[in-house]
């Protein structure tokens, strides 16, 4: 019989530290993978995108939804701390004077719907996605702990001019299982670039939210599941990653 070595974690869970790969229910086919090699992404879940008066609220999206999606992402955060799994939040926006986010030499000047919502109401500039606002600011009930990361970035992926890639290296990292919002935009940037990248990329579609309508959703996860990664839900991963193991367990 293989030795098993067990450990409390952070939470009093008590985890194998065998780290043995688990098998996640995913489509197109089930997913192969290890806690230690596995990181929660949370992307983008700020009041601009998840709260009525931010960004995608003014400039015309539906946010009405996003009260799920964000309890949706606590149960799965729940879940990847009990079995020890790093978690990281990316955070998009740019400095008060938009610096960061190009002039009209930049094709994000004219593609980004905040930027284009702010000259539109000229009274919004330094409002919308802007450092140190409430709009920049992750929604009050994702609250990053200290041993989670959280990543700054100036476009729609993650890995843009940002040190993501090498903190994943550095840890070993190879599976990145996403949440947050925008599906088809965020979401979808960086698992692609992640794709490149040669990291494994899942979705929990029930734990992210479109810019658009829900075809757009559904599109988004078309792509995903058939060419750059895999689709499962919030269920199939706490599922998966529930330690075996209470507290009630950890503490005998």
């Amino acid at each position: 019989m293989m030795n098993r070595t067990t450990e409390k974690n952070a939470s009093g869970y008590l985890l194998d530290r065998s780290d043995s790969p688990i098998l996640l229910a995913a489509r197109p086919e089930p997913l192969r993978m290890k806690v230690s090699e596995t990181a929660l992404i949370v992307v983008d879940m700020q009041n601009a995108y998840a709260s009525p008066c931010g960004y995608l609220d003014r400039a015309g999206f539906d946010v009405s939804q996003t009260n799920l999606v964000i309890d949706s992402i606590n149960k799965a955060i729940t879940t990847a701390r009990q079995a020890g799994m790093q978690i990281i939040f990316l955070q998009n926006g740019w400095d008060v004077a938009y610096t960061e986010a190009g002039g009209p030499g930049s094709p994000n000047w004219y593609k980004s719907n905040a930027m284009k919502t702010m000259r539109k109401n000229p009274e919004l500039m330094g409002t919308l996605l802007a450092k140190g606002t409430w709009d920049y600011d992750l929604v009050d009930a994702l609250v990053p702990q200290p041993q989670d990361l959280v990543v700054p970035k100036p476009r729609y992926s993650g890995f843009f001019n940002t040190p993501l890639d090498s903190m994943l290296r550095s840890r070993g990292i190879r599976t990145l299982v996403f949440t947050g919002i925008a599906t088809n935009v965020c979401v979808e940037s960086t698992l692609r670039d992640g794709f490149f990248l040669e990291y494994f990329g899942v979705v929990l579609a029930d734990a992210t939210h479109q810019a658009g309508p829900e075809f757009i959703q559904q599109a988004a996860l078309y792509n995903i599941e058939t060419f750059f990664g895999w689709v499962s839900s919030v269920d199939e991963f706490c599922t998966a990653f529930t330690p075996t193991l209470n507290k009630e367990t950890a503490r005998a």
